[in-house]
């Protein structure tokens, strides 16, 4: 069996370029990053290092229905999820997958040495799955084959 990928190696293949926002952002220019970046959440950092929060299409959408259009003038910081959990480079992919699944979350931040480094979104751990069976896959016909 292959081992898990490694978080490292997701970050290396797409990029660790996360998106951030700080505190005091409004839920208005929240909106226009995820629309602009084309993704579902951002990390909350006031200074793009470390992580206050994060907050998903999902904060909004609830917040929404809670609060109206008066909204779209509120600070994510009362909107964001202030516990967030994170991984490290270091840690398997299967494990994300559990935590995933486990707290119905769909973005993890990577964290290394106490700083954000990247983040990791389901469909990176989807797509990573992916390949890890085509490589399973092939070393199977390989070993049919007797290629080994």
């Amino acid at each position: 069996m292959v081992k898990s990928m490694r978080i490292a190696e997701i970050l290396r293949s797409k990029g660790s370029d996360v998106a951030t926002v700080a505190p005091e952002t409004t839920v208005r220019a929240l909106l226009a990053v995820l629309a602009e970046h084309n993704i579902g959440a951002v990390v909350v950092s006031p200074d793009g290092t470390t992580i206050a929060g994060i907050v998903s299409e999902r904060d909004v959408v609830r917040s929404l229905h809670r609060h109206g259009a008066a909204l779209f003038d509120t600070p994510v910081a009362e909107i964001m999820t202030a516990e967030v959990r994170t991984c490290d480079l270091d840690d398997h992919v299967d494990r994300l997958r559990r935590v995933m699944t486990e707290h119905r979350v769909r973005h993890l931040p990577v964290v290394h040495g106490g700083a954000l480094v990247g983040i990791v979104s389901i469909g990176d751990v989807v797509k990573s799955a992916i390949a890890e069976l085509a490589t399973e896959r092939q070393h199977l016909v390989d070993y049919v084959q007797g290629r080994y």
